[in-house]
């Protein structure tokens, strides 16, 4: 289980140099010197400098902590807000984009105020994705990489069903070579799903689907038989696990 963690509060204490003091000699006695006049100062109502925790960490913690509530994921969040996921996951460190838990803070940069965001008033086909497919992850995306890194291999039986993830329009359904039979959803908002290696096809091109419409079936392979899907927000590809819940 991964912990999150929020940006440690440092209190460390900047203090003038000693190099002044000690450069060009070993000697004590200066040495001495410059230990009695550092706490002099302090003792005597000099003021040291503290460090800016966003200083420390390079950036300045600016903004509100939104606090996690039950089924929601980071892309609600960063939509609700209008911030990009990217930033939200960098400037809060987040290892683990789809296990954030329930009360967890989530800083959120340049926000004014916490917004009430209820699960329930959230069109689910508009802002929620759902699992193509019941099985376990064994791919990870790296968008470094070509291939089959631009998503997720998730593990399934062969000919488990794969259902859309949202609503949309089937803007592909043929067989591309490395991928094999592959369904492209459009979800016209901007973002679009992948789902490759699949068979038995049960949509064709421009069929308006809904969410948990049958798509087709995971291929059955020598191995272990994966469905490999993907993300595409503005036509690249991103993390799947930034969108679908945990």
């Amino acid at each position: 289980m991964v912990e999150f963690q929020l940006p440690k509060l440092a209190t460390r204490v900047r203090f003038p140099s000693l190099a002044p003091f000690l450069c060009g000699t070993r000697s004590l006695k200066k040495v001495l010197m410059a230990v009695v006049l550092l706490m002099g100062g302090a003792l005597s109502g000099c003021a040291p400098v503290i460090y800016d925790p966003g200083e420390y960490y390079g950036y300045k913690p600016q903004g509100i902590y939104h606090t996690v509530e039950k089924d929601q994921t980071l892309w609600q969040i960063a939509q609700a807000y209008q911030v990009g996921l990217d930033e939200i996951v960098r400037v809060n460190q987040i290892a683990n984009v789809a296990n954030i838990k329930v009360g967890q803070k989530i800083l959120i940069p340049r926000a004014q105020q916490p917004l009430n965001i209820p699960v329930q008033d959230i069109d689910p086909d508009r802002l929620k994705f759902a699992w193509p497919v019941e099985g376990e992850v064994v791919g990870f995306f790296n968008g470094k990489r070509a291939y089959f890194n631009k998503g997720i291999k998730i593990q399934a039986p062969g000919r488990s069903s794969v259902r859309a993830a949202r609503s949309g329009k089937v803007v592909l359904a043929d067989y591309l070579t490395g991928y094999g039979q592959v369904v492209i959803v459009d979800h016209q908002d901007g973002f679009m799903t992948v789902y490759a290696r699949t068979a038995n096809r049960t949509v064709k091109l421009n069929d308006h689907i809904s969410k948990g419409d049958k798509l087709a079936e995971i291929a059955d392979a020598a191995g272990k038989a994966f469905l490999y899907f993907e993300v595409r927000k503005d036509g690249i590809a991103d993390n799947p696990l930034y969108y679908l819940p945990k």
